[in-house]
């Protein structure tokens, strides 16, 4: 039960597909704040979560049902990281993401490349003086480097998933003159993307 007790085990085998993860992360309290980075054991406990804390969750629940946990970062400028779970279905990449953002979450297996993937994002991906900021997506990385630590089942934060994803190889997604002519986002984008968004004491924040 790769350390999860049966209760814990039992609703972890409950997301037996992508899009179940998907609705569980969805119906979690998103952590503003983001002071933690929770292992899965914690996410089913506290019933919150951020960005990467939620990608986690996602890749260990996919690991349950045979997938390699994954993770691949998305790399903005001015604006924060967005981490996804990603998984292969018959030769197509997927990905099950928490945002604070309605577009920032879940693809279908239907991606081609690691590279279809991301770009998939771009649109979507803005930050709130509507500037569309991503730029660079990562290789993805197998959190089973760190089976050593305990990452689905630790007390102590997993911060030291996000150092590692920093050191990760990253590709661009964008040339110089693709740069230069990037307009805003279109209004209603942005009012749609801002659907069910997350604030912290009447102020919005931009945690992915």
């Amino acid at each position: 039960m790769l350390g999860f007790s049966r209760r814990e085990a039992a609703a972890l085998k409950r997301l037996s597909t992508p899009w179940r993860i998907q609705r569980f992360l969805d119906d979690l309290r998103y952590d503003v704040e983001g002071r933690h980075c929770r292992s899965p054991r914690r996410v089913l406990h506290e019933g919150a979560a951020q960005c990467l804390d939620g990608a986690i969750f996602a890749a260990a629940a996919l690991r349950f049902h045979g997938f390699p946990p994954l993770l691949l970062d998305l790399e903005a400028e001015r604006d924060s990281d967005h981490v996804l779970a990603v998984y292969r279905s018959n030769g197509a990449w997927g990905a099950i993401a928490l945002s604070n953002f309605s577009g920032l979450r879940s693809r279908e297996p239907v991606y081609r490349t690691l590279r279809e993937l991301a770009i998939s994002f771009f649109e979507a991906y803005f930050n709130l003086r509507r500037e569309k900021t991503l730029r660079r997506y990562s290789r993805p990385m197998s959190l089973a480097r760190f089976d050593g630590r305990q990452w689905m089942t630790t007390e102590e934060d997993l911060w030291y998933v996000a150092e590692h994803l920093l050191r990760v190889r990253h590709y661009e997604l964008l040339d110089q003159h693709m740069r230069r002519s990037l307009g805003p986002t279109d209004r209603r984008l942005f009012a749609a993307g801002l659907v069910g968004h997350a604030v912290k004491d009447g102020h919005r924040r931009r945690p992915c």
